[in-house]
C-alpha cells in the first residue's frame, strides 16, 4: 500500500486526519448501509469500491505500531494531563 492509496482510502470513508477505531468503523458501517447492492438503489460498484477502502484502512491499523510513551499517552488521555498539569485542583 501507497500513502496515495491509504489517503484514498480515507477519502472514500470520509475519515478525518485522526479518527479512532470505533469511528472508522462506524463510518464504514453506514456507507455499507447507504449503498449495499441489495437495497433498491445500492450501487454495486460504490460498495466495492467501500469495500477495498477499509481493507486498505484496516490492514494499516492492523500494522500500525502503537506508542506507548508518556507523551501519546498525554495526547490521547486529555483528563489524565489536566490532571497531572493541575492536580485535584476543581475548574
Amino acid at each position: 500500500m501507497t500513502y496515495e492509496e491509504l489517503q484514498n482510502a480515507a477519502k472514500i470513508l470520509n475519515l478525518p486526519d485522526k479518527a479512532s477505531w470505533e469511528e472508522i468503523r462506524e463510518r464504514y458501517r453506514a456507507l455499507v448501509k447507504l449503498h449495499h447492492p441489495d437495497k433498491g438503489d445500492g450501487n454495486s460498484n460504490r460498495i466495492r469500491e467501500i469495500n477495498s477502502a477499509y481493507d486498505i484502512v484496516t490492514a494499516y491499523c492492523r500494522d500500525y505500531r502503537f506508542s506507548f510513551s508518556r507523551e501519546e499517552f498525554y495526547e490521547q488521555n486529555v483528563k489524565e494531563r489536566l490532571r497531572m498539569q493541575f492536580g485535584q485542583e476543581p475548574f
